[in-house]
């Protein structure tokens, strides 16, 4: 298969952009020349929210987890921002809940569950059980996986068999 821009006609980002991030795909096993052209992308592209995907995924699976948290953080925080969600947990829950199968909403609460992963996989294990917790109890379809990362982080350690 011979990629192109055409086949990634999903991506509301100009050919340049697309082009980019074909790159980005071409060069993989060159770290250095694949991560020089998503930087490429992220730059200028101010956030597009298609990009910061795109990034996202590329950082965690190049194992480079603050970068890709920090592209989770910034889908989340631009989804809070256009959608004027509230701060306090208390007051987005029910938001959250009545309003889950809106496109915006449930990329908000799989980046939501993506940050709760990084975060685990930096070791910060108590704040990835918050916002695993927290996504589970709004995601009664067990569809973005918060459940799943809440029982292996609270598993109790298997005892060594004598």
């Amino acid at each position: 298969m011979k990629a192109d821009s055409k086949t990634f006609s999903w991506f509301q980002v100009p050919e340049d952009i697309k082009n980019l991030l074909i790159l980005a795909a071409k060069s993989w096993e060159n770290t250095a020349e694949s991560e020089k052209y998503m930087q490429q992308a992220l730059a200028k592209t101010q956030d597009n929210i298609d990009v910061l995907i795109a990034a996202y995924r590329y950082f965690y699976y190049k194992n480079n987890y603050l970068l890709a948290l920090q592209m989770a953080v910034k889908v989340i925080n631009k989804i809070h921002n256009h959608e004027n969600l509230p701060d306090d947990w208390q007051q987005l829950k029910p938001i959250l809940v009545s309003r889950k199968d809106n496109p915006s909403i449930r990329l908000y609460l799989t980046a939501y569950a993506a940050s709760g992963l990084v975060l685990a996989k930096l070791g910060e294990i108590e704040q990835a059980k918050e916002i695993s917790a927290r996504v589970k109890e709004v995601d009664d379809k067990k569809e973005f996986g918060g459940g799943l990362i809440l029982d292996i982080l609270t598993r109790p350690a298997e005892e060594d068999e004598e």
